[in-house]
């Protein structure tokens, strides 16, 4: 194996060691707890939006949210291995066909609402 490959999934087990992120994708509703600093202070923090992109590429996996806040959208990229992020929930599972949903970026109110996935959230209850 390519010596790059091994210190790469090192630092994945290092960085994911304690934390168990459940599998989602593009078009899951997902809440990220991420850790805040303020001063001295340290809070979490959640960000409840839908994931319309996912990049697997290695230690620098990422995943980025949309919400809409006080009528405008808001992205965020989160890298999937970051220290910052405390855990990942996923509240509704999307029924999409697309990889990247930035075709929400143009579309408003009902017209952007994704379905739900309900063979695999009935997936998910039988796995708990």
């Amino acid at each position: 194996m390519n010596i790059l490959k091994e210190v790469e999934k090192e630092q994945i087990a290092k960085l994911s060691e304690g934390k168990n992120f459940p599998e989602f994708k593009a078009g899951d509703t997902l809440r990220v707890h991420t850790k805040v600093k303020e001063g001295d202070r340290e809070r979490i923090q959640v960000y409840e939006g839908v994931c319309i992109a996912r990049k697997n590429d290695g230690l620098n996996s990422s995943f980025t949210v949309r919400k809409i806040s006080f009528g405008e959208g808001v992205e965020r990229v989160f890298p999937l291995y970051s220290p910052n992020i405390a855990k990942i929930e996923v509240s509704r599972i999307g029924k999409v066909r697309r990889a990247k949903l930035y075709f929400l970026r143009a579309l408003r109110g009902r017209s952007a609402r994704i379905a739900d996935d309900l063979s695999a959230s009935a997936k998910a209850k039988d796995a708990e």
